[in-house]
């Protein structure tokens, strides 16, 4: 069983914040009926007495009612309250109506006058804050407040009340029912600044997975692309040697093999997340597929000493070539360049295998380069090149802090560039 303060417990901090809010404004209605009350008690004879206390009590429901109804009004949970603003409006005239008359009227002391007199104006500044929490905008607020203090000057020296203390009274209505309508106002406001902050973590939260499911998809679509490619070539392959009784057709489906569970291998690695790509391993993975699907493949240039992240964007981005010239097109030739300008690191893939409708960069996998590179603020163009080329050309460009970088083009030649 949950203690006494489970319920509270369980609430979200939104929800917490509205329930505070809410008992605050059935609070202001206590404060109401204290103040109107409180000089009565003692001060006026019994049945006078009760009946001024009746009055502030009705009102002050009217009050809690009105402000509870508005606050589900504003948080749109309701339509706006508008016969009980009305009521209110009435009730706080009837009220303040007959407490003036009892005060101007009634039985003579300077008790009974105090005491009416108080529940007049206290009644008329509660109602004119619990009315203006059921209107929007500034001018409308100020308008109901102007409009209550107005109406209190003109009904107290009507009634008999002097001009001076008609106009005094009337600033007491104008300070006192402003500072509460701005005091619900500003309770209103961070409600639903407390929401809005609560429903932009969720946001986020929620952007950063769908982020998360887009980085994973477009890992996973360069992992499995071009290795599920090779692999459809090297089984219609196989399929093919086998029905001629051809003895290579084992070789083949040994090297499909070998494909898979290096598939499975790298599936893995990007499920945990830990998988970066090297651009020299993914430049002779590279050339070793497109060679063995029948495409002359040439690679040129550095392959190492570059920083790691350049390395892992180049690296995808050698994959999906590779991928999009097994998967597109009929190439017969391709060839591969690195090369270390100032300050950057230009990577260049062209074949002679147009794809049908090749355009500027379509597909989701150039999509997904182009977000990896935009990371590191690298740039990808993609389209034809003229003469039955397509040409993908990749920008990275070098860390500030990398200094002078050693880059190795073979195995024994080493090039040094200042960047």
């Amino acid at each position: 069983m949950s203690g006494p303060g489970g319920w509270w417990r369980r609430k979200s901090t939104p929800a917490k914040v509205e329930t505070y809010t809410r008992w605050s404004f059935h609070s202001f209605a206590l404060i109401e009926f204290v103040c109107a009350g409180g000089p009565v008690i003692g001060q006026v004879e019994p049945r006078l007495g009760t009946l001024l206390m009746s009055l502030a009590a009705v009102h002050s429901v009217f009050c809690a009612v009105a402000a509870s109804r508005a606050l589900d009004w504003l948080r749109g949970g309701r339509a706006q309250p508008v016969r009980t603003l009305w009521a209110l409006g009435a009730t706080t005239a009837v009220v303040g109506v007959t407490a003036l008359l009892i005060a101007e009227h009634g039985p003579a002391g300077e008790s009974v006058d105090g005491a009416a007199g108080g529940v007049f104006a206290v009644v008329t500044v509660f109602g004119a804050g619990a009315i203006a929490i059921g209107v929007r905008g500034r001018r409308r607020v100020s308008a109901c407040v102007t409009g209550f203090a107005v109406a209190t000057a003109v009904l107290s020296f009507a009634l008999g009340m002097p001009l001076a203390v008609a106009l005094f009274t009337a600033l007491v209505v104008l300070a006192g029912g402003g500072f509460f309508a701005f005091t619900y106002l500003f309770s209103v406001w961070l409600l639903n600044a407390v929401y809005e902050l609560d429903e932009a973590r969720e946001t986020r939260a929620r952007l950063a997975v769908a982020e998360e499911r887009l980085r994973f998809g477009r890992d996973l679509h360069d992992v499995m692309g071009r290795n599920l490619a090779v692999i459809a070539l090297k089984s219609e392959l196989a399929v093919q040697l086998a029905q001629r009784e051809r003895p290579e057709a084992v070789p083949q489906m040994v090297e499909v093999q070998r494909l898979a569970h290096e598939t499975q291998r790298e599936l893995r690695e990007v499920v945990r997340g830990y998988r970066e790509a090297d651009l020299a391993g993914e430049l002779g993975g590279a050339q070793g597929v497109l060679t063995a699907a029948g495409i002359d493949c040439s690679v040129t240039g550095p392959t190492a000493g570059l920083p790691a992240p350049v390395q892992s964007a180049l690296g995808w981005v050698v994959r999906e070539a590779a991928t999009n010239v097994l998967r597109h097109g009929d190439a017969r030739r391709c060839t591969v360049g690195v090369r270390v300008l100032q300050g950057r690191v230009v990577l260049t893939v062209e074949n002679d295998g147009v794809p049908d409708g090749a355009g500027p960069g379509r597909g989701s996998g150039l999509v997904g380069l182009r977000e990896r590179l935009a990371e590191i603020g690298g740039t990808l163009r993609a389209g034809p090149a003229g003469d039955g080329l397509f040409r993908l050309t990749a920008e990275v460009p070098l860390p500030s802090d990398a200094g002078r970088v050693t880059v190795v083009s073979a195995p024994h030649s080493v090039n040094e560039v200042t960047s």
